[in-house]
């Protein structure tokens, strides 16, 4: 993880050096909400590239497997030229001499060629056969990863886009009490000019800017660590300026109602996937049990054949041409234990995906509860937050009425603006909090489709 986010770090150093190079007026920001940041996520970004490749790979896969059960055609072509050719042994008795004596015969011209084509077309073979009957299994798993992909975008598209709508709220209303503050600098440093406040105060008050300035500084910071992480999330060049057009409300909308539906947890990928596994496992234990059918194929050779001791004689001679067909039934008999073993392993792994399928119903059970819970407590959190800032903005406020009106302290402005933006940054987190545990409860609840 920390390697990740040093990798994601650097990145946006680099790219943020080659923006702060350019002309920022050469062109327009680029208005995005949630839903088209999510659009583009799964048209542009690497992992859904990836996962559209995966199903276009298994379709290639699918269809190799169909090419086995189709004619197999070949043509072959072959010319032999002997420097010395193989002799046979014969019985001298043959030729009139001795019979313990043996004469070395050659029966092969010095030149050959052969031209042929052979076909050949599998009829039934046990593993081919369940092979085809996996493939809409396999491509259905194909499909899934695919879609679990998509909603991985679409989670983090959500949790990416959030941070950046929360870290700019923050921003705009950290920039607006920072001009306030320092409007009220200046005007205090005025009045300790006309000798009417201590040092003291005005020293309180430069503080409190120089803080705000710091947290301002830090907070750009993040912004443009956000925006790119955003970018980088959907698969947009980092160069390219954006401006966020929903609000967070439009992010935080429906979690309420979300919090008290129904859901139907075989909708879960993990869950499809789990059970996408356990029937590829029933169907490696029937390949590996129809291995021991025998195998039928049917064959066939046609082709020309001409021999002699030279060019001459090849190139003149007629060709005798030669046929054939056949039909070849082969019976497996003993392999050595190994098809045994093999269905013996498959009905081990047929038992791990079963248990991986009710550990993931489990686990879905929980990550569901889990999310329902953070996500009730969140929205809590989140109304007894904004009563809180809604309550240190009207006491900083009266504050800042008291103080002009020459009846309140300086002191008394300053802990109030502390205490609202303290107040202020909670709350935000809060919401925060409601985006985060609305997303991991759609995709619990298999609703990121």
């Amino acid at each position: 993880m920390k390697s990740t986010l040093s990798l994601l770090i650097a990145i946006v150093c680099v790219f943020t050096v080659q923006a702060q190079s350019q002309d920022p007026n050469t062109s327009s920001p680029v208005s995005l909400s949630l839903k088209e940041c999510i659009d583009y996520a799964v048209k542009n970004s690497a992992a859904a590239k990836n996962a559209h490749i995966g199903v276009a790979l298994q379709k290639a896969q699918n269809a190799e497997v169909t090419g086995r059960t189709l004619p197999q055609i070949s043509a072959e072509g072959k010319y032999t030229q002997f420097i010395d050719i193989q002799k046979m042994f014969i019985p001298g008795a043959f030729m009139g001499l001795p019979t313990n004596d043996y004469i070395p015969v050659a029966f092969s011209p010095k030149l050959s060629s052969v031209g042929q084509i052979n076909a050949s077309q599998l009829l039934f073979n046990g593993s081919v056969f369940v092979a085809l009957q996996a493939r809409n299994t396999l491509m259905l798993l194909a499909r899934q990863k695919e879609t679990m992909s998509l909603e991985e975008i679409r989670y983090n598209v959500q949790k990416a886009y959030a941070a950046l709508l929360v870290a700019q709220k923050q921003y705009a209303v950290l920039k607006s009490s920072l001009a306030l503050v320092h409007q009220s600098t200046q005007d205090l440093e005025t009045t300790y000019k006309n000798g009417l406040v201590e040092k003291i105060e005005v020293s309180r008050m430069q503080v409190q800017q120089s803080n705000l300035e710091s947290d301002s500084l830090n907070l750009a910071n993040m912004i443009q660590l956000s925006e790119s992480l955003l970018k980088y999330t959907i698969g947009m060049d980092l160069n390219t300026p954006i401006v966020l057009s929903d609000n967070i409300e439009t992010c935080t909308q429906d979690a309420e109602t979300l919090l008290f539906k129904e859901t139907d947890l075989e909708n879960n990928s993990n869950i499809q996937l789990a059970k996408t596994a356990v029937r590829l496992m029933e169907y490696d234990l029937k390949r590996y049990r129809f291995e021991g059918l025998p195998t039928l194929a049917a064959f066939g050779s046609a082709g020309y054949n001409r021999s002699g001791n030279d060019l001459d004689g090849i190139i003149n001679k007629p060709y005798p041409g030669f046929s054939l067909v056949g039909l070849q039934l082969t019976f497996p008999i003993f392999d050595g234990l190994q098809r045994y073993n093999r269905v013996k392993a498959a009905k081990l792994n047929l038992q791990k995906a079963e248990n991986d399928l009710e550990n993931a119903r489990l686990g879905m059970q929980f990550q569901t509860q889990t999310a329902r819970t953070t996500l009730a407590n969140a929205l809590k959190t989140a109304e007894s937050r904004k009563r809180t800032m809604d309550l240190a903005t009207d006491v900083l406020t009266l504050a800042q009425k008291k103080y002009k009106a020459g009846v309140g302290s300086n002191q008394d402005v300053v802990l109030a603006q502390s205490d609202f933006l303290k107040a202020q940054s909670t709350y935000f987190e809060a919401v925060l909090s409601i985006v985060n545990a609305k997303a991991d409860l759609e995709k619990a609840a298999g609703l990121l489709k």
